[in-house]
C-alpha cells in the first residue's frame, strides 16, 4: 500500500512540535510518559495502528529481531487495513508526522509503519 500524495515524517513525541510537521499522529498504543496532551499538539492518536501487545513484548526493541518484527507487524497491518485507511482519510495535509516514544530511532514500530505505508 502506497500513498503518493502525502509525505511521511518520523519524530519522537518528546521533540518540540514544528509547523513543518503537518498532521501530527501519535502511533503508540500507550500514552507516552511525561508528555501532556497540550504539549503533544496532536491531530490524531491512533493507538490501534501500533503493534499488538503480544508482538511488542516479543520484539522488546531488540535489533536482532528487527526482520522478524517487520514480517509480523506488516502481517498485522494487512489484517487491520481499516486503521491504515482511517489514518489517510483524516490526514488532510501533504505532511504527516508519525510520532513515537521509543528511544531507538532506527528500530521501532513507527519506522516499520512508515516503511509499510511507503510500500518499502
Amino acid at each position: 500500500m502506497k500513498y503518493d500524495k502525502i509525505t511521511l515524517q518520523l519524530k519522537r513525541i518528546y521533540d518540540a512540535p514544528d509547523p513543518n510537521d503537518g498532521f501530527r499522529v501519535l502511533v503508540d498504543r500507550l500514552w507516552p510518559r511525561g508528555v501532556s496532551k497540550e504539549d503533544a499538539q496532536l491531530d490524531l492518536w491512533l493507538g490501534d495502528i501500533a503493534p499488538s501487545p503480544r508482538l511488542r513484548k516479543w520484539f522488546g526493541h531488540d535489533p536482532a529481531r528487527w526482520d522478524g518484527f517487520l514480517d509480523r507487524y506488516f502481517a498485522e497491518l494487512d489484517e487491520n487495513s481499516q486503521v491504515v485507511t482511517e489514518l489517510f482519510q483524516k490526514a488532510t495535509s501533504s505532511n504527516v508526522t508519525l510520532l513515537f516514544a521509543a528511544k531507538d530511532v532506527r528500530h521501532n514500530h513507527a519506522v516499520a509503519l512508515k516503511m509499510y505505508l511507503e510500500g518499502v
